[in-house]
């Protein structure tokens, strides 16, 4: 290039990891893996979730680099807060011995996540933080109904052994 030609500059890189970037991380923490045969798909959070405690760990900070993402985005906060939740319950399950790596195989926080990402491309729309709402509002009756239903049992034995007794 000579002296005279000015110095073409590329455009501004994009702020954050793109899309394919992002699809490749989903791909890779869960579903890159496939067993022969069968539809089921897998990816390293379970494999990487088989180390106690530390796996899961490590596989729920990679996940937040696709709420990290979305909040660059602008994404509405239901969104985010939905994408946290899902993670969570990753983490929280996955994190149980055995049980958290099958959970892991088929709780795919990270693709479902990435589909929300991709869900908000054009914008909020209402239909769409409505279903996030909706996320939230069975998530606290789940929630509600784990914490309660033990209480309500104990209390209706100790009301039964106390009325025949």
């Amino acid at each position: 290039m000579s002296a005279s030609e000015p110095d073409i500059l590329p455009p501004h890189p994009a702020r954050g990891l793109t899309d394919e970037q992002l699809d490749h991380l989903a791909g890779v923490l869960d579903d890159i893996f496939h067993i022969p045969g069968t539809k089921i798909r897998f990816g390293l959070d379970p494999i990487v979730g088989l180390v106690p405690g530390l796996g899961d760990i490590i596989t729920g900070l990679l996940s937040f680099l696709i709420v990290f993402a979305a909040w660059q985005r602008g994404l509405p906060r239901i969104a985010l807060s939905r994408m946290v939740a899902n993670i969570a319950i990753d983490t929280l399950f996955g994190s149980i011995p055995i049980f958290g790596d099958v959970f892991d195989t088929v709780w795919k926080s990270n693709r479902m996540n990435y589909n929300l990402l991709v869900r908000y491309r054009g914008g909020a729309k209402q239909g769409l933080v409505a279903r996030d709402w909706l996320f939230f509002l069975v998530l606290l009756i789940g929630i509600a109904a784990v914490i309660v239903l033990p209480i309500v049992i104990v209390v209706g034995i100790f009301h039964f052994l106390r009325t025949t007794g």
